[in-house]
């Protein structure tokens, strides 16, 4: 396997979703981090990067929160969510925030250069490629929005996923089409937000595929329930956990994990 030239230390910004709902994935981040040679650290300080305040017009709010998490990544080489949402935000929308002020902008744009989605570092930064593992199942792939448009993830969480003997990905003929979830977009125009879901999850059943996975646990956790409602059975996993080899472990919207399942 391939890994940094010189172990670097990498700060994994957990996000809010993976510690209340999914645990699991950053365990998974942790191992695949790991395995690419980093140092990890997970800052105990860290808060919510401050997206559904910025979604909701409350800058206010998201510039007290953006400062609290430049504050706990200080001092770190890199920086990396299992979300490209997350990371989008920090990287791209926290120099937006704080433009006009220009001591802030020296951090923001430091932490904005160190920040990167998941699988964009493993494949980008580090050169990995998963080792021993086999998955026999076939899979389709979402790109979410966030990962797609802003963090520029698309080929390589694909290209890891082809190492990964036995593992069939079967592509959607709409993959790179919002799921509808879009933060607060599915609380505030929700007929809409079912419609483009109902697409989504036609679309991913005519693949065919076993498995749907993705890297933003927002568009997972959407389509997953839909999936559910509509009594399709596919199992929903999020792209660190296939890569790190957790494919035994429950489905999104399938039942808790223990602590002992997660680690």
């Amino acid at each position: 396997m391939s890994a940094l030239p010189e172990k670097k230390s990498v700060a994994l910004f957990v996000t809010c979703l993976v510690d209340l709902n999914r645990p699991s994935v950053a365990f998974a981040a942790i191992k695949l981090l790991e395995a690419a040679g980093c140092t990890i650290m997970v800052p105990e300080a860290q808060t919510c990067c401050g997206q559904i305040a910025y979604n909701s017009g409350d800058k206010k709010s998201t510039k007290d929160i953006a400062a609290q998490v430049i504050r706990a990544f200080k001092g770190f080489d890199y920086v990396v969510a299992p979300s490209g949402s997350c990371a989008g935000m920090i990287q791209h929308h926290y120099p937006e925030l704080f433009k006009d002020d220009a001591t802030m902008m020296v951090e923001v744009e430091d932490l904005s250069n160190r920040t990167y989605e998941l699988t964009s570092f493993l494949h980008d930064v580090c050169g990995y490629k998963p080792e021993g593992i086999s998955v026999d199942m076939s899979l389709t792939y979402h790109d979410s929005c966030s990962s797609l448009r802003e963090m520029k993830v698309r080929d390589q969480p694909r290209q890891m996923l082809a190492e990964i003997d036995g593992l069939d990905i079967k592509e959607a003929e709409d993959r790179d089409v919002c799921c509808g979830f879009g933060g607060t977009f599915c609380l505030k125009y929700s007929e809409i937000s079912g419609e483009m879901v109902d697409k989504k999850v036609n679309s991913i059943v005519a693949t065919g595929a076993d498995m749907l996975i993705a890297g933003d646990m927002g568009c997972l956790m959407n389509i997953a329930g839909r999936l559910h409602r509509r009594d399709e059975k596919m199992k929903v996993l999020h792209v660190a956990e296939v890569l790190a080899g957790m494919t035994d472990v429950p489905g999104i919207g399938e039942g808790s994990l223990s602590i002992k399942e997660e680690r």
